[in-house]
């Protein structure tokens, strides 16, 4: 568990350009200060996915300045949730975290029309997420 009296969570995807981009925007944006929020990559791209940062952009959040970081294992010893998304045996395990594994479709290649229901799916297990950790989403 982090030292910190709130809950930490990490999302992970393969090249930290989407999917978890948008989870970690979505659960910043949803939860606030009353959640610590880390997204990561197991081999990150260069920049985020132009469709993500688009359909992000939609629904009021602006990621257009993120960077994808490679995933260390001090990211995940310091969160309390992990949650992965397509990233397989690349994501490391670590005995006492809670582990999620969101199957998700990958937006890589896709254009917004696309990538539009996986930002939607994201935002449902994000808003889930928030009520298992007792944290009312934010309007």
């Amino acid at each position: 568990m982090s030292t910190s009296t709130i809950p930490s969570v990490l999302f992970i995807c393969v090249h930290n350009a989407g999917r978890s981009q948008m989870a970690a925007a979505f659960l910043a944006h949803l939860g606030g200060d009353r959640v610590e929020v880390r997204s990561a990559g197991s081999a990150p791209a260069g920049t985020v996915n132009q469709a993500v940062v688009a359909v992000m952009a939609e629904v009021g959040i602006d990621i257009s300045a993120k960077t994808p970081e490679v995933l260390t294992t001090e990211a995940v010893r310091a969160s309390d949730v992990v949650v992965t998304m397509g990233c397989g045996d690349a994501c490391p395990y670590f005995p006492g975290k809670r582990h999620l594994d969101w199957k998700l479709d990958d937006p890589a290649g896709r254009g917004v029309d696309a990538v539009r229901p996986i930002r939607d799916a994201i935002e449902r297990r994000i808003r889930g997420l928030l009520a298992e950790l007792g944290i009312e989403p934010r309007p």
